[in-house]
């Protein structure tokens, strides 16, 4: 397809040094969303009437874009991008190319391989554009990633103004796999968007995802449970341990989040997973058990589409240097959560 044929009258305000470049609103069809979804005025998670009635840590963060995708092909020599975002996500513990950034992906030989970062400028207010070079005009399957902790209201894709676009090739498993759970799940601290654990699952095993991690405010409420229940996946995976205010809150809501979503889908696989550490405290192996037991109730019941994974093998491979400060991953530690699920998501998913 040619891109002129998007919007010939499309322009964008760029400081770019590109007297040929073109912007076009990713929200226009040949350009893939996946992750997120486009709603008054706002990429999103989950429809926002959902995330109000959930708690108000979900409703402010439902429009932060953890596991938002563009993807698409192009023979641009290079890919800019022009980005509107609210509430940038600025704190001590995480880089900013990891909550405020995007990066872009190139599909070679089959593998998705990293090129390079849109690195946001540390003052930061409300937008920001950058640009990656390729060197040639070629054919190239991109994909990226948007920012793990802010909101992103409007992103503009720049390319050459001669350049081809065309829809990228579907994932392996188009159903999404779902992920619930806290700021771990979310992507804190990832240094960038494609070292959250979803995003290397993703790559990995060619499935696409949504992020439902919200960052101090997974509780397990029936509200986000009954959301989850309607949602068309191909596997969930959920771990809130972290967010419940207790364990008696734990006890209260896990099983039954469990049955809510198994309820409406009866062979769904459905992976546990318990708070990723390496070393656990005694009150932590009380949640643990907590988890525990929903599995094993399951299993009891005759569940044969149901794994527990613990903290400890979620962490097997970064041990005790898998985060920054003793509860959300590094790169390192998400590697390891990586590591430990995509076995267990091959062998639920027979045809990855």
């Amino acid at each position: 397809m040619d891109i002129s044929q998007i919007d010939s009258n499309f322009r964008i305000e760029t400081g770019l040094d590109k007297t040929d470049i073109k912007f076009y609103d990713v929200k226009n069809p040949p350009f893939e969303i996946d992750g997120v979804f486009y709603e008054s005025g706002a990429f999103r998670r989950m429809p926002e009437s959902v995330a109000k009635a959930t708690n108000k840590g979900v409703a402010d963060l439902h429009t932060n874009t953890a596991g938002g995708r563009i993807r698409f092909i192009t023979d641009s020599p290079y890919v800019a991008i022009n980005a509107k975002i609210s509430s940038p996500g600025k704190m001590s513990h995480m880089a900013f190319t990891g909550s405020i950034g995007f990066d872009l992906y190139v599909k070679t030989n089959g593998e998705d391989v990293f090129v390079n970062t849109y690195t946001p400028p540390t003052d930061i207010i409300d937008k920001y554009e950058g640009i990656i070079e390729f060197g040639t005009a070629e054919e190239r399957e991109i994909t990226v990633n948007m920012p793990l902790y802010s909101n992103v209201n409007e992103l503009y894709v720049g390319l050459s103004e001669n350049a081809a676009v065309m829809p990228a090739k579907p994932y392996g498993v188009k159903k999404p796999v779902v992920y619930y759970g806290s700021s771990i799940t979310q992507g804190g601290c990832a240094s960038r968007p494609g070292m959250s654990y979803q995003a290397m699952i993703s790559r990995a095993l060619s499935c696409d995802y949504i992020n439902l991690g919200f960052s101090g405010s997974a509780r397990g409420e029936d509200t986000v449970a009954r959301y989850i229940a309607g949602m068309d996946m191909s596997l969930f995976v959920y771990d809130y341990d972290h967010n419940a205010p207790s364990a008696e809150h734990l006890k209260k809501t896990h099983g039954r989040m469990f049955d809510i979503i198994r309820g409406k889908n009866p062979t769904l696989p459905i992976i546990l997973l318990s708070r990723p550490k390496f070393r656990l405290s005694e009150a932590e192996e009380q949640r643990f058990d907590i988890i525990k037991q929903t599995y094993d109730d399951a299993v009891r019941g005759g569940d044969k589409n149901v794994r527990l994974l613990s903290g400890r093998e979620l962490m097997r491979l970064a041990k005790r240097d898998g985060t920054v400060d003793n509860c959300h991953p590094n790169d390192f530690g998400f590697a390891s959560m990586a590591a430990a699920l995509i076995p267990v998501i091959k062998e639920m998913l027979p045809d990855v």
